[in-house]
């Protein structure tokens, strides 16, 4: 009876524990008081950013994580409630959309895959570097890249992206050119930078300081 007891003790005291998943950074909002992996990758992205401090990285959601998860969220421009969800992770560059990485080596492959393309002519309808259209571009370097399939128009792409304030590198930057709404995007490559499939120059990098295209900008979108 007696070590009935204590077993039930111990099994009592093993569920009380907190638990802390493996689970991949993302697949879960992640709040204050909470314990768990996510907590730790999520402090080491903020600290690798500038937004945590704090010499010890641990496994807890703390008001000191609060603080650097708003401070981080109201710098670019979102709703700063300290609670982390798929929005503000894909800030981060931990997660996107499509709960696919976006860590800085996954971006990487989507900004190298793309690159590759430089110069490769516009062709309506293209999808292959025989020739892109705008989103043949979009599409292609997105699977080869990063193994994201996109919509096939761009008015359809920017109607499933996920709408942020400023592009980050790797979002997607839209245009209003020959038709109302969304008909043209790029790859923000940073710096106003965008690389895009023009109908004029084939794949290329364009400013979004240009007169042509600032006057159409639509806003961003990550995926």
């Amino acid at each position: 009876m007696k070590k009935m007891i204590v077993a039930l003790t111990m099994a009592g005291t093993i569920f009380s524990m907190p638990i802390v998943s493996n689970a991949a950074l993302g697949d879960q909002t992640l709040k204050i008081g909470m314990t768990h992996q996510d907590v730790k990758e999520l402090k080491e992205a903020l600290k690798e950013k500038g937004y945590f401090t704090s010499p010890t990285i641990t496994t807890y959601f703390n008001s000191e994580t609060k603080a650097a998860v708003m401070k981080f969220q109201k710098a670019h421009g979102i709703s700063a409630d300290g609670i982390v969800g798929k929005h503000t992770l894909q800030l981060l560059g931990t997660t996107n959309k499509n709960n696919i990485p976006t860590s800085t080596a996954n971006v990487d492959k989507l900004i190298i895959e793309a690159k590759k393309h430089m110069n490769v002519p516009y062709v309506w309808g293209g999808s292959t570097p025989k020739g892109f259209d705008c989103s043949g571009f979009l599409n292609y370097a997105f699977e080869k890249g990063i193994g994201v399939d996109l919509p096939r128009t761009v008015a359809d792409i920017y109607k499933k992206g996920q709408k942020v304030s400023k592009p980050a590198i790797g979002d997607l930057v839209f245009f209003e050119t020959y038709k109302p709404g969304a008909s043209h995007a790029g790859i923000y490559l940073g710096n106003n930078q965008f690389i895009h499939s023009s109908s004029s120059k084939g794949v290329s990098v364009s400013s979004m300081n240009n007169s042509y295209w600032s006057k159409r900008y639509l806003g961003a979108k990550s995926y």
